[in-house]
């Protein structure tokens, strides 16, 4: 991936905007750890805004943090049993750019599909 503006281009020239997974201020002390407990997605896997997604012990307690937008868990920095912070980045959800604008990024590989025949034969 390039680096491009503050988004990331792949080789083929398609644009993705990085939303950052970041850990709330839950309202504990300094003196109480949290640590990255679960992630219940993998790298690559997609994801919807406002599914759960990770979850950190916070003592006897445990919080979900949820995706901040839907695409897909581009990097996941918090690794399960990290210690972490309030205000830490505990991954990146990648979202298509056209997608975020007008959700057409679909239609246009249904059409890109159709065009070279690789739509199954019932469907045409």
């Amino acid at each position: 991936m390039i680096e491009i503006d503050g988004r990331r281009e792949d080789k083929t020239g398609f644009a993705m905007r990085l939303a950052a997974v970041i850990l709330p201020d839950l309202g504990t002390g300094p003196d109480v750890p949290i640590v990255v407990s679960h992630w219940f997605a993998a790298r690559g896997d997609r994801v919807w805004e406002g599914e759960r997604l990770v979850e950190v012990l916070v003592g006897p307690a445990t919080f979900d943090v949820s995706a901040p937008a839907s695409g897909r868990l581009a990097e996941i920095r918090g690794r399960e049993d990290d210690r972490v912070e309030a205000g830490s980045v505990l991954g990146l959800v990648a979202t298509a750019e056209d997608d975020a604008r007008d959700g057409a990024t679909e239609e246009r590989h249904d059409r890109q599909r159709g065009q070279r025949g690789d739509e199954p034969p019932s469907s045409r």
